[in-house]
């Protein structure tokens, strides 16, 4: 068995951990089972959790900090889904695909307490991390999906070509990805669902989804 730490993802989310913390042993669930003790573990990382908000049910009663990958929705969403029935600490995290495995991990919490435990994790595991305010797309997806859409808008009219808009951005801007190229490492469909929900938070017409990458999205799903 891992040490203290529990991981709720797929084969992805397990490769990022792992280069995140290559010498950290940890335990693996996949399919939430039942038969799982989950108070042996002061730690869990929920990747999965951002897509399947019923899961919540299974952390009633467990006591420890669970770290819940909330981009797409806020904790405060998390806990009124489960009733604020929740014992435990809960931590929100930056779980996306090349979001993860980064020199700063972006977080969430609501409260004194949060804090504390959020500073316990990071100190015990090994990780430098930025708190930010629980709001739905926390700060980087939604400055790196805007223009991820956006660049959608300038292809739509005819402006560049995908190949043109990437060059521009790594070399105008010093990122690690062209737009295209990010959203294909991301995934269309986080794309389309962290833009959508956060339109839907704040209805700022910035993340109003482009018709190309919308088409894009139902194409893919």
């Amino acid at each position: 068995m891992g040490m203290n730490v529990l991981i709720r993802g797929n084969e992805s989310h397990l490769a990022e951990f792992t280069a995140k913390f290559p010498d950290l042993p940890f335990d693996t669930d996949g399919d939430y089972s039942t038969s799982i003790d989950l108070n042996v573990y002061p730690f869990i990382f929920d990747f999965y959790i951002d897509d399947s908000l019923g899961n919540l049910e299974s952390y009633i009663g467990y006591p420890g900090a669970l770290l819940l990958n909330s981009v797409k929705s806020s904790l405060i969403e998390y806990l009124n889904f489960a009733g604020h029935q929740l014992n435990g600490t809960i931590i929100g995290f930056n779980g996306l695909p090349t979001f993860f495995n980064r020199e700063i991990l972006e977080c969430t919490v609501i409260d004194e307490k949060g804090k504390q435990r959020l500073k316990e994790a990071a100190d015990f595991l090994g990780f430098k991390y930025v708190s930010v305010e629980d709001r739905v797309g926390m700060v980087t997806p939604r400055v790196v999906f805007m223009i991820i859409n956006e660049a959608y808008f300038t292809v739509q009219e005819g402006t560049a070509t995908r190949d043109d808009i990437d060059r521009a951005m790594k070399l105008g801007t010093n990122y690690p990805y062209g737009p295209f190229e990010w959203a294909k490492k991301i995934g269309i469909s986080h794309v389309y669902e962290l833009l959508d929900a956060v339109y839907n938070d704040t209805r700022d017409e910035r993340y109003k989804i482009c018709p190309l990458l919308k088409r894009e999205y139902l194409e893919a799903n």
